[in-house]
C-alpha cells in the first residue's frame, strides 16, 4: 500500500480510537532512561495535535523531575530545531496551526519523544510525509547520541512500514499497551 493511502487509513483509525485522549506511562518512559543512563536531562517533545499521543503530561512530569524539556519550532526547506520550554512560556500557533515555544533558546535533546502515524515490529516509523524528523534524527545524530521514542496507540502497528534511505529508525516505540525496542 502506498504511504500516502496507509497514512489516510491509519489517521482515521487514530482519530476513532483516541477521542478519550488515552495516555501513555510515564514510568515506561523513566525505565527506558535509566536503561539509556540519560544524565544531561534535555527532552524534547511535541505540542499534540490531530489526535496525536498526548506527550503534555508526560513533559510535565520530566519538567517537575529538573528535566529541561524542549518543543520543535518548524523551519523553512523543512527543517526544524527545538528550542527550551516550560509551561510557564508562552507559545505561538505556526502555519501549520500546531503551538510553538516562542523562546530563542535553541537545544539539542538528549531523548526525543516523536509522534507517528503508523509504526512496525521493526521501530519504522510512519510520519506525516515531511521528513522533518528524519532530517532532525540524522542531523542530531552528527552531534550526539540520543534516544529516540515513538509514541503511539497500540493498534497503529501495521505489518511493515514501508521505508526508504532517508527514514530514520526508533529506539523504542512506548504505546498505551507495551514498549517495542
Amino acid at each position: 500500500m502506498l504511504k500516502s493511502k496507509l497514512r489516510k487509513k491509519i489517521l482515521k483509525i487514530r482519530e476513532e480510537n483516541n477521542k478519550k485522549n488515552i495516555q501513555i506511562s510515564f514510568n515506561q518512559i523513566i525505565k527506558i532512561l535509566k536503561k539509556g543512563k540519560i544524565t544531561n536531562k534535555i527532552i524534547g517533545g511535541y505540542y499534540p495535535v490531530n489526535f496525536e499521543v498526548d506527550d503534555l503530561r508526560l513533559l510535565e512530569k520530566f519538567e517537575k523531575k529538573n528535566f529541561n524539556i524542549s518543543l520543535p519550532v518548524i523551519k523553512k526547506n523543512f527543517q526544524m530545531d527545538f528550542y527550551q520550554w516550560s509551561f510557564s512560556d508562552p507559545l505561538r500557533v505556526n502555519k501549520y496551526g500546531i503551538p510553538e515555544p516562542e523562546t530563542k533558546n535553541i537545544v539539542y535533546p538528549d531523548v526525543l519523544l516523536i509522534p507517528l502515524v503508523a509504526f512496525d515490529k521493526n521501530l519504522n516509523r510512519l510520519g506525516y510525509g515531511g521528513g522533518y524528523y528524519d532530517r532532525l534524527i540524522s542531523k542530531f545524530l552528527k552531534k550526539k547520541k540520543i534516544i529516540k521514542i515513538g509514541l503511539a496507540l497500540s493498534i497503529q502497528k501495521i505489518d511493515k512500514v514501508p521505508i526508504n534511505v532517508y527514514d530514520q529508525k526508533l529506539d523504542y516505540i512506548v504505546t498505551n499497551k507495551n514498549i517495542i525496542k
